[in-house]
C-alpha cells in the first residue's frame, strides 16, 4: 500500500468548537478524524437523553454536519441542523438529533449508529 502525502489530522471535542474546527481541517485534508464528547445536555439532546435514555446525540449532529457540508452536502448539512419552530412536541428538535435517536434506538448501540 502506496503511503498517502495527504496529511491526516484528529479533533477532538463537541459541539460549535468541534464543528468550526472540522470544517477548517477539512479544507486542508480530507483525512480527518473526530473524536466527539457526548455530553450535551440541553436543548434538544437533553430531551432525548432525558425521554429516551440515549447519549445525547448533539454533539455528534454538529460533526456530521461539518463532514457532510464539506462533501458537497450543504443541504444536508442544513437539514441536519435545521431546527422545528412552533410549540408542538417537536419543537426545538435538531433533525440530525432525531435522526441520530432512530439509528441508535434500530441498531441498539450508539456506536455502530
Amino acid at each position: 500500500m502506496a503511503a498517502s502525502s495527504e496529511p491526516r489530522a484528529v479533533a477532538l471535542g463537541g459541539g460549535h468548537g468541534l464543528h468550526a474546527t472540522l470544517t477548517a481541517l477539512r479544507r486542508v485534508t480530507s483525512q480527518v478524524t473526530a473524536v466527539v464528547t457526548v455530553a450535551d445536555d440541553g436543548g434538544s439532546s437533553g430531551r432525548l437523553r432525558r425521554e429516551l435514555g440515549l447519549l445525547p446525540p448533539g454533539d455528534l449532529r454538529q460533526a456530521f454536519a461539518a463532514f457532510a457540508a464539506e462533501d458537497g452536502g450543504t443541504l444536508w448539512a442544513e437539514v441536519f441542523q435545521h431546527r422545528f419552530g412552533g410549540d408542538g412536541a417537536l419543537a426545538g428538535h435538531a433533525v440530525g438529533n432525531l435522526l441520530l435517536a432512530g439509528l441508535f434506538e434500530v441498531l441498539g448501540d450508539p456506536v455502530a449508529a
